[in-house]
């Protein structure tokens, strides 16, 4: 397939080089013109300095460009720009090309999840040809080409098969879901949980501090996600507890990093600075915080992620905080 494959971060770059190696003919859109010559000339991401890109893989600053004669979209932008970026692609009249979500997160004030954005922005009509592929995935191990399981869905079942057609290789494997909301939910909570793993190892505390976090966010996880009608078993899975457990047990995951940072006494924008890379688990505590707010559902480990990045709170206050909370029955 001709493939417009928008944005040009690790993950991007990553996945379009896969989809290069499986035969696809792939036009990688940056916003930044010089990064794209950069890219064009060096052939590697320079947070990926030992991997060149596949030769079917092109690079644009030209969003036209980069999605003429597409025959399907595949972004890894941002939560936070996933709005501006698609409300230009909408504006070029493409003609009916599926788009497929990789970026993780939850819009802010809307409370929409990023395949709904798609949906709104887009219209009804297009339901059909929205998907999305989420699950416990670095790019630095993918690239490397280290065994990897995600999962994809869709509003329509031949769409999923053809994710899964796309991107399936000998190391990277990908498993069908039809829950769209369940699959984009828990690639988006978990980033929270992860910032707050971090928080907890850069305060020196155990792997209990930590399980228990874990534990305890898939439980905020599974709460919230009664609000967005996300099946149960969904969130046992690859995009749900596979992706938790990637994210808050490694410090190639950008959000636990972030919450390393900032219990090492770094200010939120130092953190940033110093991971280098978007957080989406900084973004999307926001969002998550207000649909709780909204259905009156209590999420105390993002309500204490939230306070830290937002309101100054010093860390050790916030695990005392989490500590201090009445005691209930644990119901799973």
């Amino acid at each position: 397939m001709r493939v417009g494959f928008l944005g040009s971060g690790t993950w991007g770059f990553c996945l379009a080089s896969l989809l290069g190696s499986n035969g696809h003919k792939v036009k990688l859109w940056t916003s930044k013109p010089d990064f794209a010559t950069k890219l064009s000339v060096d052939r590697h991401h320079p947070k990926l300095p030992h991997f060149e890109a596949s030769d079917n893989v092109s690079f644009t600053s030209d969003l036209a460009d980069a999605l003429k004669d597409a025959e399907i979209i595949i972004e890894s932008v941002s939560s936070r720009g996933i709005r501006p970026v698609f409300e230009q692609v909408h504006k070029l009249g493409i003609k009916g090309a599926p788009i497929i979500i990789t970026s993780k997160g939850i819009e802010q004030n809307s409370g929409l999840l990023l395949p709904e954005v798609i949906l709104e922005i887009f219209g009804e009509s297009y339901r059909s040809k929205i998907g999305c592929l989420s699950g416990p995935s670095h790019a630095e191990e993918v690239i490397q080409k280290l065994p990897t399981s995600v999962v994809c869905s869709s509003y329509d079942p031949k769409l999923m098969n053809l994710i899964c057609d796309a991107f399936n290789t000998s190391f990277f494997r990908v498993y069908p879901n039809l829950d769209l909301n369940g699959v984009a939910f828990g690639g988006a909570m978990k980033n929270i949980i992860a910032i707050a793993c971090g928080i907890s190892d850069g305060l020196g505390f155990g792997d209990n501090t930590k399980a228990a976090l874990m534990t305890r966010g898939l439980h905020e996880i599974r709460k919230l996600s009664t609000v967005k009608g996300c099946k149960q078993e969904t969130l046992n899975g690859l995009s749900g507890l596979g992706d938790l457990c990637v994210t808050c047990l490694s410090k190639l995951s950008r959000n636990y990093m972030f919450g390393f940072y900032l219990a090492e006494g770094l200010s939120p924008q130092e953190a940033r600075d110093k991971v280098g890379m978007v957080v989406e688990g900084a973004y999307t505590c926001v969002s998550a915080l207000q649909l709780g707010n909204k259905s009156h559902i209590a999420l105390p480990i993002t309500e204490v992620v939230y306070a830290i990045i937002y309101d100054n709170m010093n860390p050790h206050d916030a695990v005392k905080s989490l500590l201090q909370r009445a005691i209930k029955e644990e119901h799973l």
